[in-house]
């Protein structure tokens, strides 16, 4: 269902910025299920660039009964930029959960005004696809803008709407990095690395989607994927609690 966001991010990649293969720790970069009546795949990509220090975006396909695209977009420390992720669901053709957002590094009024506040504009041409639903997993107020596509909706916004929006989202992801002035002092560059770091604890310990890869292919196969390649600057809570 969501192959044809894959291949528009992949072009629209290539296209633009001078890709390398980014290593996916061995045994993550693919894996098959054969748990239960549906058997599922999960295949990874990761790249980094001189604009952004990891790429990475992952397709889950298990048939009918789901359909799961995930990316996050991870600009090189010298910007400040937000991250750029996206978290697509779809459960039987009846269940399908959309979620892509500028996700702010920072909460301040200055740094929303600049990075944030463009999006404005976009979001409001799609507000059939800005849904006030309930986070059950997250603050809504914590590496989330209230410009944030959040919706319910059925195969076929799925297919016209959401995709266009989702273009419309990259590319003017794409203008930000060009307008934006790479950082030279050290301090502020560290705030970055500290920022995303910081991302990746607070996303790793409330993904829910550790429970679905759990149950697909096995708690240790997840962990590692969880810990290993999705949030990679995370540690393991159970390891943080031994320090």
């Amino acid at each position: 269902m969501y192959q044809p966001f894959l291949d528009y991010l992949e072009r629209s990649l290539s296209k633009r910025f001078n890709l390398q293969h980014r290593p996916i720790p061995a045994g993550l970069e693919a894996q098959v299920s054969d748990r239960g009546r549906n058997p599922a795949t999960i295949k990874s990509w990761c790249y980094q660039c001189p604009e952004f220090r990891k790429i990475r975006y992952t397709y889950i396909d298990a048939g009918a009964s789901a359909q799961i695209f995930n990316s996050v977009i991870y600009p090189s420390h010298q910007y400040e930029l937000p991250l750029l992720g996206v978290d697509f669901l779809s459960f039987g053709q009846v269940k399908n959960l959309i979620v892509m957002d500028f996700q702010p590094l920072f909460q301040d009024d200055a740094y929303l005004r600049k990075y944030i506040h463009p999006l404005k504009a976009l979001h409001e041409q799609y507000p059939d696809l800005a849904q006030d639903l309930e986070m059950k997993f997250y603050d809504a107020n914590q590496y989330f803008s209230k410009y944030l596509l959040f919706a319910k909706t059925d195969p076929e916004t799925v297919r016209t709407r959401v995709f266009e929006a989702f273009k419309d989202y990259l590319n003017l992801y794409w203008q930000m990095l060009d307008d934006a002035e790479p950082l030279t002092n050290p301090t502020d560059i560290q705030r970055i690395v500290t920022a995303q770091k910081d991302y990746d604890q607070y996303s790793a310990d409330r993904d829910p989607a550790s429970g679905l890869f759990s149950s697909y292919f096995g708690h240790e196969w997840s962990e590692r994927f969880l810990y290993g390649f999705l949030f990679e600057d995370a540690v393991p809570l159970a390891v943080a609690a031994k320090k």
